[in-house]
């Protein structure tokens, strides 16, 4: 049975957790790729030395990631990851082993000089301002749209509206579009393992506009989406907007977009339009949306290296020039007269007020510096890291149920899991005590979780500056808390699953 954090407290204090270490062993591993001797407090670059030849007949152990430079390469970019020590305040504090990213990145040295430079030397509001920073600081803001467009390959600058992430990105699409373009009797198609900010902007349109929402259904044999349904019995010529995730945040799975475009292109409305949600797909890997050939695409800046606060919305341009504006005020204006106003084009239309500049510099920047490394780069290596990682939890770790597509099948960098054990917060609780970042809740996807009987899950999402290394820590230190767990004295059937506390979301 699955026990709450107050139990394990209580556990602790009574000193029954004999059977769980919370040191780390001979072999840990810590940043870099170096390994911790947490008896002598010393970094030991000779792994044979420290390591039993039992554990060097181990398969993992002779696993080598062709790309696994990438990771060395860059990761001193991110003082945070070289120089935090987290767990607790015993002053017994780990290195930092994080895998969280697919909640938010860290940020690269970069990214934090651009962002302080704005402030240090062309502190000005954007726009209209003749004066020298008012210059500086607008053709920096500018030159970061440039940036988003290059990114995706878009047409052009003025298709890239910069928004408060993601959410308001498609806020605004459900809002300007839906609110526009929606009639009773029309239907609007998301999915099961939608993020909630996909799903509660369309059940508030469809509420007011008296349009249909229809989801993709999850198979909760496989764990995967059910397309299937899509085509044969979703889709009709009353559909109008189909808005999906490229790649889930909690099944890790790559939905089939080419194949929903045609079948879309094939059978839906002529009119109808294909939104995605790029937040775990534009970071991680090269996104082209003149190749994908949808119409809208909605992304986060804090995801992909940028500053919390920043995100955008890509849309072809005659279609954001033909959509009312999100909001009123200076800047999307084109005349304002005392009975009646006209609005600027896109992208102006849809950012009314003061942006946030500093956040858009910021995630300017950090576009930059992926670039610079190269996304396919990115990408090769995150399929190599993100695999080991699966395989290693499929194989050597017990009395766990992976979520999404199985071991052999292409994923994003992302592997949610649960077990029977412990529930995800305590978890995650217990690796943080050895340094280990984890995420536990639901993921902002309880439709999701419904579907799939659990409330939470746990959460390891990796990016390129994650090391081989730093997965074997984690699953060693995931072994060691489930077994601690399952050798909890004093288990009965008067035990009951306490779903109900969760202290992280």
């Amino acid at each position: 049975m699955m026990r709450s954090f107050v139990e394990l407290v209580l556990l602790l204090v009574l000193g029954r957790a004999d059977a769980f270490s919370v040191s780390r062993w001979s072999c840990d591993v810590v940043n870099g790729g170096a390994l911790y001797n947490s008896k002598s407090d010393e970094i030991v670059e000779n792994r044979s030395s420290e390591c039993s030849d039992d554990d060097n007949k181990e398969w993992w152990k002779q696993e080598v990631l062709s790309e696994e430079s990438l990771a060395r390469e860059y990761r001193g970019d991110f003082k945070i990851l070289n120089e935090a020590r987290v767990g607790g305040d015993d002053g017994d504090d780990k290195p930092l082993v994080y895998l969280d990213s697919a909640a938010t990145s860290q940020k690269p040295k970069s990214v934090l000089d651009k962002v302080e430079k704005y402030y240090n030397s062309m502190n000005s509001n954007v726009h209209r301002g003749a004066h020298t920073l008012s210059q500086r600081a607008t053709a920096e803001y500018e030159a970061a749209r440039d940036s988003v467009a290059s990114l995706i390959n878009a047409n052009s600058r003025n298709e890239i509206v910069f928004t408060s992430g993601a959410t308001e990105a498609l806020n605004l699409l459900a809002q300007a579009y839906g609110g526009a373009e929606l009639q009773p009797g029309d239907e609007v198609i998301i999915t099961e393992a939608e993020h909630h900010s996909n799903i509660v902007p369309w059940q508030q349109i469809c509420q007011k506009t008296g349009a249909t929402l229809k989801y993709v259904p999850l198979d909760t044999e496989t764990t995967c989406l059910d397309w299937s349904s899509f085509e044969s019995t979703l889709l009709t010529n009353k559909t109008k907007i189909i808005s999906i995730q490229h790649v889930s945040n909690v099944l890790a799975a790559i939905n089939p977009i080419d194949d929903v475009v045609r079948q879309v292109r094939e059978k839906a409305h002529p009119d109808a339009i294909i939104i995605l949600d790029a937040c775990q797909s534009v970071a991680h890997m090269p996104v082209d949306v003149q190749s994908l050939g949808v119409d809208f695409l909605a992304a986060s800046g804090h995801k992909m290296c940028g500053p919390t606060g920043i995100g955008f919305l890509w849309g072809r341009e005659d279609l954001l020039n033909s959509m009312p504006p999100y909001q009123g005020g200076g800047e999307m204006i084109d005349q304002v007269t005392m009975e009646h106003s006209t609005y600027a084009k896109a992208p102006a239309r849809f950012e009314a007020g003061t942006p946030p500049i500093a956040q858009a510099i910021g995630m300017g920047a950090a576009i930059n510096y992926l670039q610079d490394i190269n996304m396919e780069r990115i990408h090769k290596y995150e399929i190599q890291l993100a695999q080991y990682m699966h395989k290693r939890m499929t194989q050597d770790v017990p009395n766990i149920r992976i979520l999404g597509p199985p071991l052999g099948e292409q994923r994003g960098a992302t592997v949610a899991f649960v077990s029977d054990d412990v529930h995800p917060s305590d978890l995650s609780t217990f690796l943080d005590m050895e340094g280990v970042a984890i995420r536990a809740g639901h993921h902002c996807c309880q439709p999701l979780h419904s579907a799939l009987g659990y409330s939470h899950s746990a959460r390891a999402s990796l990016y390129f500056y994650n090391t081989k290394e730093e997965v074997d820590f984690f699953i060693e230190k995931l072994q060691e808390t489930l077994a601690f767990f399952r050798g909890l004295d004093g288990s009965s059937e008067t035990d009951s699953e306490d779903d109900d506390f969760v202290p992280f979301i």
